[in-house]
């Protein structure tokens, strides 16, 4: 393994630029004490050395990682990169450097503490990219179509292919608001814009019109009788109700609801209004 150093890396934040600290950390046969995004945000007694992105650099890390550990490095490392877990850099450096002692070993070293976490955040990734391929709803804007969507990873570089396959004679935007963060698809073409933000058009009468539909035909297919609000909460988070067109209205409402003393979520609400 490599050598425990007081050394910072800083690097530009991207995947590329991560690969690129590893292969310095191959190269120099040490692993930094921490990762930073740029200058660091205090003052450190550590020395601070700035890697510089060299996509031939990455490319080589990953090819060297591919063989050394399998195929699947590759989408496992990226979508641990895309992951909301804290300090992911710092695993996921620790991580190839596991690999290049203990091969494709490290990948069922399941009960390792690193290669657990990152698992888990894989899953957390995965399972909320599964979730939003069936709750993104798109408005027409005359232009084309967008949706705003309000994940916790960054998932739109796992949706993409779903979308494009789906609607590839369309063009559409899907915009996430946590990570700031778009997807735009335009003849044929798909690019991803980072750090941007977005305010949705104007709705056209026509779009309110299908929205009013859709709406109908959601309460109409409801059975009062199996009336789960726990299950459908379990099903479809209530963080992605506000972005869905057919619970829109049921959100405003219980987001205008004061909350009653000793009542800790909108199950217990409902059933108290129930009561009423």
């Amino acid at each position: 393994m490599c050598t425990e150093t007081d050394i910072i890396y800083s690097y530009d934040g991207t995947f590329d630029g991560l690969l690129c600290c590893v292969y310095e950390c191959c190269v120099q046969n040490e692993t930094p004490v921490g990762l930073v995004i740029g200058e660091p945000d205090q003052f450190t007694f550590s020395q601070v050395r700035e890697i510089v992105t060299d996509c031939a650099r990455a490319d080589a890390l990953m090819d060297a990682a591919v063989k050394k550990m399998g195929k699947s490095i590759s989408d496992f490392t990226r979508k641990a990169f895309l992951s909301d877990l804290e300090h992911k850099d710092m695993f996921i450096l620790k991580f190839f450097l596991m690999g290049r002692k203990y091969g494709i070993k490290t990948m069922y070293m399941i009960s390792d503490p690193i290669v657990n976490t990152l698992f888990k955040a894989v899953q957390r990734c995965e399972h909320e990219a599964h979730l939003l391929l069936g709750f993104v709803r798109f408005s027409d804007t005359g232009d084309g179509l967008s949706a705003i969507i309000t994940p916790k990873c960054k998932v739109l570089p796992i949706m993409a292919r779903h979308f494009t396959d789906r609607y590839r004679n369309e063009k559409f935007l899907i915009y996430d608001k946590t990570n700031r963060m778009a997807l735009i698809y335009a003849d044929h073409r798909t690019e991803f814009l980072e750090n941007v933000d977005f305010e949705p058009p104007e709705t056209t009468p026509e779009e309110e019109f299908y929205r009013t539909l859709w709406k109908g035909f959601y309460k109409s297919i409801g059975i009062e009788e199996r009336y789960n609000p726990a299950c459908r909460m379990n099903l479809m988070p209530k963080r992605f109700w506000g972005n869905i067109i057919e619970m829109t209205d049921e959100f405003d409402r219980k987001q205008s609801l004061p909350r009653p003393s000793g009542l800790n979520t909108w199950q217990d609400i409902s059933n108290a209004n129930r009561l009423e």
